[in-house]
C-alpha cells in the first residue's frame, strides 16, 4: 500500500505574509507563488548547464567527422641554379621540381580511430543523461527544502507571536508575587528560543531559494513561495530488482563499460602503429642546361622506426585498459552499496511515516492554540503550555525532515537504477484531484 502523509497545517495568511516580508525584505520584486511541479519542470527546462553538455556532444560528433577524413595532401617544390663543369667548360641553368604526395594509413587504423571517436560520442551522451538525472533530483530536493523551510519559519513565527501577545498581556496586568514573575520569565525565554528557530528556518529558506534559482537560471533574488503540497510516497521495488536494473541502467556503470571498450580499441590501434603510415605521390623534375633534362615518376616514403618504436604505446594502452577494468569493478561495488544504503533509508522512512496519524500535526496545532486560551483563563499550568508549543514545532520539524529524507533517498534510488517507480505522488492542497509524479 502507498504510504501517505498529509501536511495540513493551515497557517494563516498573516503568518505567511510576515515570513515573506522577512525572508525577502531586500528584494524589490513581488514573491511568486508556484506549485512544486512547476518549479521542478522549470529547472529541468531552463538550467543553463544543459547547454554545456549539448555542446560537448556536438564537439564529439565533429571530432568523429574529422577522424574519418583523409589527411591533407602535401605539395612540395624546389627551385635552384644548377651548374655542371667539365674540362674547364661550365654549363649553368635553372633546375626545379614539384611533387604532390598523399599520406596513407595502413588498413584498419582509420576504422579503429572512428570506433574510438564513436565511443567518445557515447560518453558525451551518457554524461548529458547523467546530468539530467542529477538535475531532476536536485530540483525535487531544493523545491521541497524551500517548502519545508517556509513551513518551519511560518510555524515558528506563529508560536513566537502568540507568546509575544501573551507576554504583553501579563506585563499589563502587573502581577504580584513570585510565581507570576517566574512564569513571565519562562514565556520570555521560550519566545527567544522560538525566534531563533524562526530565524534559522528563514536562512534555510534563503539558501534553498538560491539553489533553486540557480537551477532555474533565474535572478538570485527572485522570491518564490512554494504552494502547500500533499505527498503520497510509493513503495520501492525489491532490492533484487533494483540491483539488476542498475547493471543495465546506471549511468556510471554504462560510462565505465564504454571507457573499457574504447580502451580496447586503443590497444588495437597501438598494435597497428607498428606499421607506420606511408606517403606516395607523383613528382616532376626539370633542369635547363645545354640540354633540357626531365624526370617524371612516383615517390614513396616510409618512416623507419629506428629510434622510437610502438612498444611503449602498446604498454601504456594495455595498462590503461587494465585500469578501466578495475574502475568498472570498483564502480559496480560502489553502486551496489549505494543502492542498499538508499533502499534501507527509504524503506525505514516509509515505515516511520506509516505510524503517523494523517492529522497529527493539525491536532498538535489545535492543542497549542487551546493551551494558549486556557492558560490565559488559568486552567492550564505554565509547564503544560510551554511544552505544547514546543511539541507542536518539533512535530512539524520531524514530519518535514522525515519526508525530505525519504524524498532524497527515493530520488537517488531512481538515479542509481534508472527505474521510474514514482517516489511520491503530489497533490496541491487546493486541488485534491490533481496528481503528478515526483
Amino acid at each position: 500500500m502507498n504510504k501517505t502523509f498529509f501536511w495540513s497545517a493551515s497557517l494563516t495568511v498573516a503568518v505567511l505574509t510576515g515570513w515573506v516580508d522577512s525572508a525577502y525584505g531586500q528584494s524589490t520584486e513581488a514573491p511568486v507563488s508556484r506549485a512544486l511541479a512547476a518549479l521542478i519542470a522549470e529547472a529541468w527546462e531552463k538550467n543553463p548547464e544543459l547547454e554545456f553538455y549539448r555542446q560537448e556532444i556536438a564537439a564529439a560528433k565533429t571530432e568523429r567527422k574529422l577522424t574519418g577524413s583523409w589527411n591533407n595532401p602535401e605539395l612540395s617544390t624546389t627551385l635552384g641554379q644548377k651548374s655542371v663543369g667539365n674540362s674547364g667548360i661550365a654549363n649553368e641553368g635553372i633546375a626545379w621540381s614539384v611533387s604532390l604526395s598523399q599520406p596513407i594509413e595502413w588498413p584498419g587504423r582509420v576504422e579503429l580511430r572512428k570506433a574510438i571517436a564513436n565511443h567518445q560520442i557515447n560518453l558525451a551522451e551518457l554524461g548529458y543523461s547523467k546530468f539530467k538525472s542529477i538535475l531532476r533530483s536536485r530540483a525535487h530536493l531544493y523545491s521541497y527544502q524551500l517548502l519545508g523551510a517556509q513551513e518551519r519559519a511560518a510555524a515558528a513565527k506563529e508560536v513566537a507571536e502568540r507568546l509575544q501577545q501573551l507576554r504583553e498581556v501579563l506585563v499589563q496586568r502587573e502581577p504580584a508575587g513570585l510565581t507570576p514573575m517566574l512564569e513571565t520569565r519562562i514565556i520570555e525565554a521560550t519566545q527567544l528560543t522560538l525566534r531563533r528557530k524562526s530565524g534559522e528556518a528563514e536562512l534555510l529558506a534563503q539558501m534553498a531559494m538560491l539553489n533553486l534559482n540557480q537551477l532555474r537560471g533565474t535572478p538570485w533574488t527572485q522570491p518564490v513561495i512554494v504552494e502547500q503540497t500533499r505527498l503520497t510516497f510509493n513503495p520501492a521495488p525489491e532490492t533484487v530488482i533494483l540491483l539488476k536494473a542498475a547493471q543495465t541502467n546506471n549511468f556510471e556503470l554504462q560510462m565505465r563499460r564504454v571507457e573499457l571498450e574504447q580502451q580496447g580499441f586503443k590497444v588495437s590501434l597501438a598494435l597497428k602503429e607498428n606499421y607506420s603510415s606511408f606517403t606516395v605521390g607523383p613528382y616532376l623534375s626539370k633542369d635547363t642546361l645545354k640540354e633540357r633534362e626531365q624526370q617524371i615518376g612516383v615517390a614513396l616514403s616510409i618512416p623507419i622506426p629506428l629510434w622510437k618504436g610502438s612498444k611503449g604505446s602498446v604498454d601504456i594502452a594495455t595498462a590503461r585498459q587494465k585500469q578501466a577494468e578495475t574502475s568498472l569493478h570498483i564502480s559496480q561495488r560502489e553502486v551496489e552499496k549505494q543502492i542498499l544504503e538508499r533502499s534501507t533509508v527509504y524503506r525505514t522512512k516509509l515505515a516511520e511515516m506509516a505510524l503517523w496519524q494523517p492529522d497529527s500535526v493539525e491536532q498538535f496545532r489545535a492543542a497549542a492554540a487551546m493551551a494558549d486560551r486556557h492558560y490565559r483563563l488559568g486552567a492550564v499550568a505554565i509547564a503544560t503550555y510551554v511544552e505544547l508549543q514546543k511539541q507542536y514545532l518539533e512535530a512539524i520539524e520531524a514530519l518535514l525532515a522525515t519526508q525530505q529524507e525519504a524524498l532524497e533517498a527515493g530520488q537517488e534510488l531512481q538515479s542509481l537504477t534508472g527505474l521510474e517507480f514514482g517516489v511520491a505522488t503530489f497533490t496541491a492542497k487546493t486541488e485534491p484531484k490533481s496528481t503528478g509524479k515526483l
